[in-house]
């Protein structure tokens, strides 16, 4: 039996008269509970108000298919539920479950409204007032937080998908055209009765021809340009200037077209010379492409990598990965203009870990170092081991965080973003994920010519 003693010790009592934890303990049960014991279950009905006197349980939460440790009543004073003393609706926000032996004081959660009442009713009213409204606003704004969050990942990656699909879309349309131009080429040649000798020859000079480097003079390829143009003006070749432009593109040249002709003879240079621009043409459209194709696989599955989707919540991770996807769901805001800068060490350990709540963390902190340098500058993204854990950091090269704000960056509802932007996911939440959920730390070091995000993750819990 729970002595009036034991609960003197604890400080949740202080303020309570002897009378007052009397009158607590008659209304009360102890409980005694051994390690996986289930106490009370997310969801339920909070008819109980549940103190730990000694012992520890973890407390747990659904996430998907899969339960999540949000939190631990280890220590005497640490409770949870009776919140149907101040709403009738309540219900228990996780699913008490023993870890240590120990034993609980259980008060009904009328029982606890009845000492309230009686002891400060003014308290209740505020009580049940602060309750509802705090759960009507943290609802609201955890909603709309998401579908903005929601909302410009999604923009970002449509932006990200458009412009490969759009380059596959105007290559299966270019190569429609070319493949008719392909086809309509070798019916000339063939009416011209080429020989195989002839087109094996052709095709041979086709291949020998190599694309030209991207670092060539333009002057230069401009003036082989016009002089394969007159050669073929001169040779009574059709829209000689339109021909030229395509094969010196592709590294053809003055003496090429002179060494087809000879294969070929004049009256099938024409078709010959259309017929190896085409070809060329073709497989420029296919490695378009398969290049395009290629960006939007790994685009669908750096998102995979980025949800979790189909995997465990906690599991064991290259940290590099999370960054990696979290770079590429970004990369519609990082742009063109900021450098990214990966630095990963070789020797990198895996670490226990929720992957999915660390890709938020490098969401917020790689977000917050691109508004800071404003469109412009270096990002640095290093991870290295520590250990058995892994530190990654995330430099910017923006202006220096003031000291004010970086006393209070970690402070819960801080921001110095204006409404609308950001990740709504604040420096106080990555902390709780980093600190309270991976047992890591997170710091920050600024300079005028950096400033770094430190996170330091250890191997596991």
């Amino acid at each position: 039996m729970i002595r009036l003693a034991e609960l003197r010790s604890i400080s949740l009592f202080d303020g309570l008269s002897d009378v007052q934890l009397a009158e607590l303990l008659a209304a009360g049960t102890e409980v005694p509970f051994e390690p996986g014991d289930e106490l009370f279950q997310e969801g339920g009905h909070a008819d109980f108000w549940w103190v730990v006197v000694d012992g520890a349980l973890d407390l747990y939460r659904r996430v998907g298919r899969e339960e999540a440790l949000v939190g631990k009543m280890d220590v005497p004073g640490r409770w949870s539920g009776g919140f149907r003393a101040w709403d009738d609706q309540a219900v228990y926000l996780a699913t008490g479950r023993a870890v240590i032996p120990g034993r609980l004081l259980r008060v009904p959660a009328e029982s606890l409204r009845e000492r309230f009442n009686a002891w400060f009713p003014f308290g209740v009213h505020l009580v049940a007032g602060l309750y509802g409204t705090a759960r009507r606003i943290e609802s609201t704004v955890r909603q709309r937080q998401s579908l903005i969050t929601l909302g410009t990942l999604a923009a970002g990656l449509a932006h990200e998908i458009n412009n490969p699909a759009a380059a596959a879309t105007r290559a299966v349309s270019s190569l429609e055209e070319t493949a008719g131009t392909l086809l309509e080429c070798l019916g000339q040649l063939a009416r011209g009765q080429i020989s195989a000798t002839q087109f094996t020859e052709l095709d041979n000079l086709r291949r020998e021809i190599e694309k030209p480097p991207a670092t060539v003079d333009r002057l230069e390829l401009a003036d082989k340009e016009e002089e394969l143009g007159s050669w073929m003006a001169g040779h009574q070749v059709d829209r000689p200037w339109e021909l030229a432009a395509s094969l010196t593109a592709a590294g053809a040249d003055r003496a090429w077209c002179e060494r087809a002709q000879e294969a070929l003879g004049e009256s099938s240079l024409e078709p010959g010379l259309r017929w190896v621009s085409s070809a060329l043409s073709m497989t420029a459209l296919l490695g378009e492409m398969k290049e395009s194709t290629r960006r939007v696989s790994e685009l669908v599955a750096a998102v995979r990598s980025y949800s979790q989707m189909d995997r465990a919540s906690r599991q064991t991770v290259d940290v590099t990965e999370g960054l990696d996807s979290t770079i590429v769901m970004l990369g519609h805001k990082i742009g063109d203009s900021i450098t990214v800068v990966k630095d990963y060490a070789v020797d990198l350990p895996h670490i226990d870990a929720f992957p999915g709540e660390l890709n938020q963390v490098w969401t917020n902190l790689i977000d917050n170092a691109v508004d800071a340098m404003e469109g412009a500058g270096t990002l640095r993204i290093s991870a290295r081991a520590n250990g058995h854990g892994v530190i990654v950091e995330i430099g910017d090269t923006g202006p220096p965080m003031p000291p004010d704000v970086v006393a209070r960056a970690f402070e819960a509802f801080y921001t110095t973003k204006d409404v609308g932007q950001g990740t709504g996911l604040g420096l106080d939440i990555a902390r709780r994920i980093v600190v309270e959920r991976h047992g890591g730390s997170i710091t920050i070091d600024t300079g005028p010519a950096e400033t770094v995000m430190r996170v330091r993750l250890p191997a596991g819990r």
